[in-house]
């Protein structure tokens, strides 16, 4: 019997670590796509012409194409070839990100707009006049304002847009399956003690895709949009400058090959596997081991397996099901999940969560750019390589501690409620590290160098500027010898400059007079050069402790992400695991990834200083944000949701306790039943009532 019984010897390469391997490949190729996708999205807005309004809706058309097929998908799904819906998941987000990539094929090169009166040739020598003394200068600029008006009026009508909107929601479509099946089928084969090291295992890689999708993106936006088909050289724009736009197509043709290599091992996976642990032919001497050893089984059942009053390791694939079957099933497992309270309670809880979570990455490249001076690239390369990577260690470490402790649910709650309290503690800490606004004259500071900030636009005119006809609309921002940054040369009062393209200087700025005794300036001093002055005093540093805090903060908080799941998957029924994911894919996605970026957004651009201007006229993307008006709302927000989710952590973890309790003396009248059995030779007709009694109570 003892050679019988002995546990059956897993293979190296297992059918199951097959589907691990695939599964985890999966989650970093989709998470390499979306990451892309976030990272590039200022350069779609930029390429496309289109306002930040229609750019949410496009970011969105991702979760709707999830929510439109994620309920039927998780349930039937669960009775269908879990393996194979997930690789053709794989082929319509490849095909997503291709469809994606495809306008840039149709349209014709980029042309940026400049707000200066005219451009010399390359072979003269003629210098561009900033401050239009001559008025004949704006006869020229406005005939070819209206021109250029036509122009980009037939080039607005184009809907190429629409392209980028169909693939990115094709791409939600095709995730659809992929972590409610992937993880239910890993979740039903493998050993419980193994089920939250694989998650963990799962989970770091898929952060992984976020690392190197935020890298290839700032990498992307550094080369210039039409990349091959024009003379570098010739582009007199950085990948600084606000008008610039980089190769954003790039990445997503890298996404397609991906998504199409990760599908391929699934079409030879097999719908069902036996258990982890088990030979094929183990089960039947299992169950006749359990009915003659009831009590030994009983004291070596696990908290985790348990923690449900139904037989989670029944076989429910092994009977073939109708689809009607299916069907008039489907609403009584919805009313089952959903008096579940402990589910609702796990589904608030990381609802709230997401909220902050979606809100703080979406932002959290501008936040960068506008309190520290950082430029985007340099900021969403940071984020790849320092937060994601402490986020990928953070959720391997949640998960080692769970299977090397064999924590409990309530120890994984545990986890999840500390995590939560030490990594609030270190995002407080950020509210008091920022850097002084930058020192933009008429904005935040006066032309006389007093420190003033000015939501009006009429503030950027002054006596030194009054004469040149200056434009209020657009944003072409020169550094001065005196460290004050100018909306334009025009603004800044300079009468000639030389040099072209990049290398282009303005000389005889009149507006620098007003501090020229106070720097002891000499007229011929009176110089700019393109772009803005950088941050004075210590902003350096306060950004690398920033960083710091950043990171750490990043690694404790994802200390509790594996945890979290396995309260989850334990507090739910076998039937009921796909379905549960599912719907908190479904609900997470709808009310916790649409809505945030949208009053973030919305209540970050309140903190706007200076708008720029499209090119067919009205207001565009933000130039210049108050940078403590934006501190204080974007971690205001992110205080409230995460505050929020750690105080219902503690609800859900007083709700795990009251189970535990019920559960504890459900297993008590138990024992109690087979100490008589053993002792009487049979049960009485009170205690098995009894029984009956406590496991109705228990269940939740």
């Amino acid at each position: 019997m003892s050679v019988e019984t002995k546990e059956h010897r897993e293979p190296c390469c297992s059918k199951l670590k097959l589907f691990l391997a695939s599964l985890s490949f999966v989650y970093f190729a989709k998470a390499f796509g979306g990451s892309y996708m976030k990272s590039s999205i200022t350069q779609i807005e930029r390429r496309f012409d289109i306002p930040s309004s229609l750019i949410g809706v496009i970011d969105g058309s991702f979760e709707m194409g999830n929510l439109l097929v994620i309920a039927f998908v998780s349930y039937f799904g669960a009775k269908l070839h879990r393996p194979r819906l997930i690789g053709i998941g794989c082929l319509i987000m490849a095909a997503g990100a291709f469809l994606t990539a495809l306008p840039h094929l149709f349209q014709g090169r980029y042309v940026y707009e400049t707000s200066l009166s005219h451009i010399p040739e390359e072979n003269t020598t003629e210098s561009i006049l900033p401050c239009l003394t001559n008025t004949s200068h704006l006869g020229i600029h406005v005939q070819a304002a209206e021109e250029n008006q036509a122009a980009c009026e037939k080039e607005a009508g184009s809907y190429m847009w629409i392209y980028v909107f169909l693939g990115n929601m094709l791409r939600g479509i095709g995730e659809t399956p992929v972590m409610p099946l992937g993880v239910s089928y890993l979740d039903d084969f493998a050993r419980e003690e193994n089920t939250a090291f694989y998650l963990a295992f799962i989970q770091t890689v898929g952060i992984l895709g976020p690392m190197f999708g935020f890298m290839f993106g700032s990498f992307c936006a550094k080369i210039y949009v039409d990349i091959g088909s024009v003379d570098l050289e010739s582009i007199s724009i950085n990948h600084k400058d606000s008008r610039w736009v980089g190769a954003w197509w790039l990445g997503f043709l890298v996404t397609g090959f991906l998504m199409l290599l990760a599908g391929i091992p699934f079409w030879f996976l097999p719908k069902s596997l036996p258990k982890q642990g088990k030979s094929p032919n183990q089960k039947k001497l299992n169950k006749e081991i359990v009915t003659k050893s009831c009590s030994d089984t009983t004291e070596e059942v696990k908290e985790q397996d348990s923690f449900l009053l139904e037989d989670n390791n029944e076989d429910h694939g092994s009977k073939p099901i109708s689809m009607n079957a299916m069907a008039k099933d489907f609403g009584p497992s919805l009313k089952r999940l959903f008096t579940n309270k402990v589910y609702l309670l796990v589904l608030l809880t990381s609802l709230v969560a997401i909220n902050g979570f979606i809100g703080m990455i979406t932002f959290k490249p501008k936040y960068m750019e506008q309190v520290y001076g950082q430029s985007p690239s340099k900021a969403i390369f940071l984020i790849g390589v320092m937060n994601l990577p402490a986020v990928a260690f953070g959720v391997i470490t949640g998960g080692f501690l769970m299977k090397r402790f064999k924590l409990s649910i309530l120890g994984a709650a545990r986890i999840c409620i500390i995590a939560s309290l030490l990594s609030f503690c270190l995002l407080l800490s950020q509210y008091f590290l920022y850097c002084d606004n930058s020192q933009v004259a008429g904005l935040t500071m006066t032309y006389q160098g007093a420190s003033e900030v000015s939501y009006e636009q009429e503030s950027l005119l002054s006596q030194c500027n009054m004469g040149c006809s200056c434009s209020l609309k657009h944003w072409d921002p020169v550094c001065a010898s005196n460290g004050m940054t100018y909306a334009s040369p025009c603004l800044a009062g300079c009468q000639t400059s030389t040099g072209i393209g990049k290398e282009m200087v303005f000389h005889n700025c009149t507006c620098m007079g007003e501090l020229t005794e106070e720097l002891s300036l000499s007229p011929s001093n009176r110089s700019a050069i393109l772009g803005q002055c950088p941050r004075k005093g210590d902003c350096d540093w306060m950004f690398k402790l920033y960083m710091a805090i950043s990171v750490m903060g990043a690694f404790v908080s994802a200390c509790g992400a594996t945890p979290g799941y396995i309260v989850l998957l334990r507090s739910i029924s076998h039937d009921l695991k796909s379905l549960a994911l599912g719907m908190q894919t479904l609900i997470v996605r709808t009310l916790g990834g649409i809505p945030p970026p949208i009053y973030f957004g919305a209540l970050i651009d309140r903190t706007c200083l200076k708008w720029g201007s499209k090119r067919c006229g009205g207001q565009g993307a933000c130039r210049l944000y108050d940078s403590h008006a934006f501190r204080i709302t974007f971690l205001g927000l992110v205080y409230v949701c995460y505050g929020t989710s750690y105080l219902l952590w503690g609800v859900l973890y007083r709700q795990l306790s009251k189970r535990q309790k019920k559960l504890a003396l459900r297993n008590q009248a138990k024992e109690t039943a087979l100490e008589a059995n053993r002792n009487n030779g049979h049960a009485t007709v009170s205690i098995i009532k009894n029984m009956d009694d406590l496991d109705r109570e228990s269940t939740i």
